[in-house]
């Protein structure tokens, strides 16, 4: 097939249309549904009030005796991925509990059930994903007011207070901030097929000026997320089970499988924003093999099938990189290392934050009885599973050998 009929060209908007992008939000789920139909009100009452059921011991015994409901009358896609945000929520808070060890290694058939149906309708695997605690997980307080987090709440929250609203809602903005580089895309890909060297450089800045607007943005996490209550609350409802010595085995999904299944826990490596700028600017994060490689091509298959098909779309396309070596310009490629610039600051700022939200509470927690080993555990890995710091460490690498003046 050729490289014009896998990305057509000829309107943005189609194409944004096609893999579910949208023109104001990027990847996020525009405008979500903050409703279920009343026959899903028990799954909803759960997900609403999970900081109080678990503070009050209830949570287990309440997803135990809900009913086994149909997904037959979630009709629509924004409708679906409400049910999977909330199904998401309510399963990480029975598997996870209060996070003090007891864990539970099987999930009731009553949600397995219509949670794998659901997500298999979706696309998605049946764990909480970015996709669904980021992306989809928002409203705006005042419709008519702006993607400001003083006008945004989240739909729902774990225990932690506010940390789950800060750390959902900042990795939502950043995400907004970045979203106008994506509506670019097709330009800067248009421009490569015609040779068009003005509008490529045109279109890069825009991309780079994106990439600074959301490092801005990244660095408001300071103010609304608390090192110590995301370290020893929410990031427990994160965490998946894959690489996971509690769920060495997986999770059973009663009345799906047989087995235990292993799922990644919510990461930002599941954010398709930066997978797709990586893609366009040649970044070779996805081709160089290694662990890094293989996670990052793994955590593609959380992400919301269009989107998927997106990155898909951008490989089959033509080299930005390529074309921009090839033409000689050194204001091109000064324009081209602004945005792998952009994407290194954004990762070397990625470090500094895990430094002070994971590694540094890793090492104050209390040594000795049986936190210890828990600690040393959570020190080492991300929700994701991976050993956070190298493979954070190895894709900023990646990154930086991208820029041309070290090529």
């Amino acid at each position: 097939m050729a490289r014009e009929q896998v990305l057509p060209m000829d309107s943005a908007r189609k194409i944004l249309q096609e893999y579910h992008i949208d023109e104001d939000v990027g990847f996020a789920l525009p405008q979500p549904l903050e409703e279920l139909p009343h026959v899903y009100d028990a799954w909803v009452f759960i997900a609403k009030n999970l900081p109080a059921l678990i503070e009050t011991g209830r949570l287990r015994a309440e997803v135990e005796k809900l009913p086994v409901l149909s997904i037959s009358q979630l009709q629509g896609h924004k409708s679906q991925r409400l049910a999977h945000l909330v199904l998401g929520c309510i399963t990480m808070a029975y598997v996870w509990d209060r996070g003090a060890g007891d864990v539970r290694k099987v999930l009731p058939s009553n949600i397995a059930v219509p949670y794998c149906k659901l997500s298999e309708k979706l696309g998605l695997p049946p764990i909480l994903v970015y996709a669904d605690c980021v992306l989809a997980n928002w409203r705006r307080k005042d419709p008519t007011g702006p993607m400001s987090y003083e006008n945004m709440d989240i739909l729902f929250r774990f225990p932690g207070g506010d940390c789950s609203k800060g750390f959902f809602l900042v990795s939502l903005l950043v995400e907004i901030a970045a979203s106008p580089a994506i509506k670019v895309i097709p330009i800067v890909l248009s421009a490569v097929q015609h040779q068009d060297q003005d509008t490529l450089q045109k279109a890069l800045l825009d991309i780079a000026v994106c990439l600074k607007e959301a490092l801005n943005v990244f660095q408001e996490i300071h103010e609304y997320v608390d090192p110590s209550l995301f370290f020893n609350v929410l990031r427990v409802y994160l965490s998946g089970w894959k690489g996971r010595p509690q769920l060495s085995e997986g999770l059973l999904y009663e009345g799906v499988w047989d087995t235990p299944k292993k799922f990644a826990g919510s990461s930002a490596a599941q954010s398709s924003l930066f997978q797709c700028l990586d893609v366009l600017l040649g970044v070779a994060q996805s081709t160089g093999g290694g662990s890094a490689t293989e996670f990052l091509q793994e955590m593609r298959t959380y992400m919301p099938p269009a989107h998927q098909n997106f990155l898909r779309s951008l490989e089959s396309g033509p080299s930005v990189r390529e074309f921009v070596i090839s033409r000689g310009s050194d204001d091109l490629q000064k324009v081209y290392d602004k945005c792998v610039q952009g994407l290194l600051s954004l990762r070397n700022y990625h470090l500094q934050i895990v430094a002070k939200y994971i590694v540094i509470p890793a090492r104050q927690r209390p040594k000795g009885g049986h936190t210890s080993k828990e600690s040393t555990d959570l020190e080492g890995r991300g929700t994701g599973g991976t050993d956070i710091m190298n493979f954070l460490r190895t894709v900023r690498d990646t990154t930086q050998k991208a820029l041309l003046k070290d090529a």
